[in-house]
């Protein structure tokens, strides 16, 4: 096992070099000065010239990734061409915020996808599997940003103008609350805080936009937990199990369920990894301050130092919670050989 968690180790920083180095290639393949698009269209060319030197883009790409390198040992992401803000300090500042966002989606994800997968298994065959999995094919096919809309219209919009606040239009908790940020995850910072309402209110704002962006893994989950049960309830010891005179409940929970949680936990773990780096278009229809509406911000300005620190910043969570579910998938079933 520990030269297994080496070797994952290894491959985790070879990936997360590669990445780096494609990214800052195609950043200088595409067309378009960070500079001039800063200081505007009025800027002289003296200045444009000032600034670009003054932050190397002068020199050739493969200097400019080494020096990049080199700082990234020490820690150092750069500073932000569109406000001069450290890229650490800035990824460190609104993370937290898409971190929030993804676990609400994955929590939506898990307690409806688990049992609405079992379910499907249970009654396999009958109308209720049917329906289900239509279900499922829908919510995978839907665009995440439509889905945004078309909720923010229907439980906001629409109830605000019959007079009814039932959901916020976007944001993560109202103005109304000035709550110091500890851990800048909103809902943990209120709680320190000792505000309840405040709390509440911060998970209220979560949920339209937990929904959203938790719908796809939802349905991924369904399918996944479907399938991962029919296997299993067509296994020997299962039909022991219940010759034995078991209730179909404690068979389904205990013997069945217990032993389909290995694809699920996978699939769980890669989802996570998804949501955490892909959550761009759920950030941008709720106006939610993460680091997916921060990476869009900083493509529309070319801001290659914050675009290079959010590619990088997305390939570790990735490659980190994939290599975690590679440990936990050998930890769970033992039987697993890995080969070099």
């Amino acid at each position: 096992m520990i030269t297994f968690v080496l070797e994952r180790c290894l491959r985790l920083v070879l990936v997360l070099l590669a990445i780096t180095c494609v990214s800052f290639l195609f950043l200088h393949l595409i067309p378009g000065d960070p500079i001039a698009i800063r200081l505007g269209e009025h800027a002289s060319p003296q200045q444009i010239a000032f600034l670009t030197h003054e932050y190397g883009l002068d020199q050739p790409w493969w200097v400019q990734l080494a020096k990049y390198l080199g700082a990234l040992v020490h820690g150092d992401l750069g500073t932000s061409i569109a406000d001069t803000q450290p890229v650490a300090q800035t990824l460190a500042t609104h993370f937290p915020a898409t971190v929030e966002l993804t676990f609400g989606a994955m929590l939506v994800a898990v307690l409806v996808g688990i049992p609405v997968g079992v379910y499907a298994a249970v009654r396999q065959r009958s109308f209720a599997d049917a329906f289900t999995m239509s279900a499922v094919l829908l919510g995978v096919s839907i665009p995440v940003f439509w889905l945004g809309w078309m909720l923010v219209y229907l439980l906001a919009v629409l109830p605000a103008r019959a007079g009814f606040d039932l959901f916020p239009i976007s944001g993560r908790i109202s103005l109304l609350y000035d709550i110091p940020a500890h851990t800048h995850l909103i809902v943990i910072d209120a709680l320190l805080a000792g505000n309840g309402r405040a709390a509440l209110d911060a998970l209220w704002h979560l949920v339209l936009p937990a929904i959203t962006l938790g719908t796809i893994p939802l349905a991924i989950v369904a399918k996944i937990t479907r399938g991962s049960m029919l296997d299993v309830l067509a296994s020997d010891y299962v039909r022991t199990a219940r010759a034995k005179g078991l209730s179909e409940r404690r068979v389904v929970v205990r013997h069945a369920l217990r032993n389909a949680l290995v694809p699920i936990i996978t699939v769980l773990g890669l989802q996570t990894g998804l949501l955490l780096g892909g959550a761009v278009l759920t950030e941008s229809v709720f106006a939610w301050p993460g680091v997916g509406r921060l990476a869009f911000d900083a493509i529309s300005n070319r801001d290659m130092p914050v675009i290079n620190g959010c590619v990088l910043l997305f390939a570790t969570v990735f490659v980190v919670v994939n290599t975690v579910v590679d440990v936990l998938y050998a930890l769970a079933n033992p039987r697993i050989r890995y080969a070099g």
